[in-house]
């Protein structure tokens, strides 16, 4: 895929991304208001969306990877790459909740920084980025804020 190959971000990938924020906005703003009977639930429902989420970004790069394989030897490293999310997904997963929602944090900064590369060198659409810091951003913040506003007794 070459860097110019679209300027927009198409539309109906703009919609299904916004629309995949809607359980991180509802999970975080939950957990801040349910109170501790139910707010940690809501935690626990944010953590396993995050971290499907976060799988489903590296499955991208899997998909891209043996869709482009232009013989080079990259292959074993964008394999490598596209399965690491997944893997920290699954360890956030294991963590208590707030360590959790830390780990999948990071790994959402993480894919957005190979997703940036990934479409520098040509790797990716040139708009993807345009449709991911956006993305991610919210997402990190419903993570970082569920872990300071979530209720105090849950997770910790």
């Amino acid at each position: 895929m070459s860097p110019g190959n679209s300027i927009a971000v198409p539309e109906s990938a703009l919609w299904f991304g916004v629309f995949g924020l809607l359980p991180f906005g509802g999970s975080a703003l939950s957990a801040a208001l349910l109170g501790e009977q139910y707010g940690g639930w809501a935690l626990a429902a944010l953590m396993t969306y995050g971290a499907v989420i976060l799988s489903f970004l590296g499955g991208i790069h899997w998909g891209v990877a043996i869709a482009s394989d232009p013989g080079n030897g990259a292959l074993p490293r964008r394999l490598a790459v596209s399965v690491a999310p997944s893997l920290v997904a699954w360890a956030g997963l294991l963590l208590p909740l707030r360590v959790g929602l830390l780990v999948l944090a990071a790994g959402f900064v993480a894919i957005l920084y190979v997703d940036i590369r990934a479409t520098r060198a040509g790797e990716m659409p040139s708009w993807y980025p345009r449709l991911r810091r956006p993305l991610s951003i919210a997402v990190i913040a419903a993570l970082l804020l569920s872990n300071i506003a979530g209720p105090v007794g849950v997770g910790r």
